[in-house]
């Protein structure tokens, strides 16, 4: 039984998935042709949100969690094509993340914290470092040991579309872990760290770190399960920022951009990219990785691979 409760607002029908004027993928290494064919096509799910984010598959469901932060709502798509509401007061949540036990974790930027959905409702699990409120929980990530690793931007106290004004109470930007019964660790500071991900083996943090007005990047951390390493740049976008990304299990990243999702193998090479008509916030993988769902703007899309 699913372990998060739909708020079951019908906010879409069921229909077929809808093909997009856009330039095929630019692909220039046949390692990603064997997963992206050059025929693979946009095709949009869904295009009323105000700003979609934060995309989780939900296995349980066999659905795609995504926020809509402005909107300040949590949706859910279904394989029959339907929208329903998950939260429809999500706190301008963002980021989301399913942990081990089945439960929806959420970056809120209104509440400046950590939250977790289950059956019994939604808890707010962490919103303060030494006493003093975050910033704005971004994006997140649980760890197979259970520990939740967050970024912690200002985006959320400085646009007031995005949450509720407010100057920071802390003089850093930084990515936290929390775990129940170990509290909070403040793991590295960054400049308006954003996305991020491991790994397949967990011995690699990927950040984004996406101030415009100095070099938004890809940084790599290596993580041997006590000590972070210094950032490294591993990857940088063409146009725009890196926002959220999505690591497969080859270990190539699939990285948000102003011109669409940016794919880079284990190296930081570039192998291709997937156009889309606006920016992209973020994408992530069906549980087979055989669909690629990306959010951004108004628009949930997905691309079906090989």
């Amino acid at each position: 039984m699913p372990r998060i409760p739909l708020d079951g607002q019908i906010l879409q029908s069921p229909r077929s998935p809808e093909p997009v004027d856009v330039a095929p993928p630019r692909v220039w290494s046949e390692r990603l042709t064997a997963v992206l064919p050059r025929t693979s096509r946009l095709l949009s799910l869904y295009s009323d949100a105000t700003w979609a984010e934060g995309p989780v598959w939900w296995p349980e469901e066999r659905s795609l969690v995504f926020s809509d932060v402005i909107g300040r709502r949590t949706l859910a798509w279904r394989e029959d094509g339907s929208i329903v509401t998950v939260r429809d007061r999500s706190n301008f949540a963002n980021g989301n993340a399913m942990d081990a036990e089945g439960r929806l974790v959420q970056a809120e930027h209104g509440r400046r914290g950590v939250s977790r959905t289950d059956e019994n409702g939604t808890e707010l699990l962490v919103d303060a470092f030494e006493g003093e409120p975050l910033n704005s929980p971004n994006d997140l990530v649980v760890a197979s040991d259970g520990w939740i690793w967050f970024t912690d931007p200002t985006y959320g106290i400085s646009d007031p579309r995005e949450g509720y004004p407010a100057d920071p109470a802390l003089p850093h930007q930084s990515v936290y872990r929390w775990r129940d019964g170990d509290g909070i660790e403040r793991m590295i500071d960054l400049d308006q760290p954003n996305g991020l991900a491991f790994s397949r083996d967990e011995k690699t943090l990927y950040v984004a770190e996406s101030n415009a007005e100095r070099l938004p990047r890809i940084v790599a951390c290596d993580w041997d399960g006590q000590t972070l390493g210094a950032p490294r740049t591993f990857a940088t976008v063409d146009a725009g920022i890196p926002d959220g990304f999505v690591v497969d299990s080859r270990d190539w990243l699939w990285i948000s951009s102003e011109a669409g999702v940016v794919i880079v193998d284990e190296t930081g090479a570039r192998l291709g990219v997937i156009p889309t008509p606006h920016v992209v916030s973020n994408c992530t993988f069906d549980a087979d990785e055989k669909r690629l769902f990306i959010t951004g703007d108004s628009d949930l899309w997905m691309v079906e691979l090989a």
